[in-house]
């Protein structure tokens, strides 16, 4: 069950920092060409920027690995 909230809890808020992050670099270089053309590698983000979007994908990765591990489990 606490699994179940955890996993519901990162990707919900990972997604959430995930568009802080594109939303920080919208704001900086209002580019939104690049947010919406996302497969082409034109967009140039700030450390502090990289590493938001980093985090917000990585806690989207660990809710999914979580949801594989509860359906193996359960």
């Amino acid at each position: 069950m606490y699994l179940a909230i955890l996993e519901q809890f990162l990707f919900w808020g990972g997604l959430l920092v995930f568009l802080v992050s594109l939303a920080m670099y919208a704001g900086r270089t209002k580019d939104y060409k690049s947010l919406v053309e996302f497969w082409k590698p034109t967009m140039e983000m700030t450390p502090r920027e990289f590493n938001v979007n980093r985090i917000g994908l990585i806690m989207m990765v660990v809710a999914v690995a979580i949801r594989i591990i509860n359906f193996v489990i359960n």
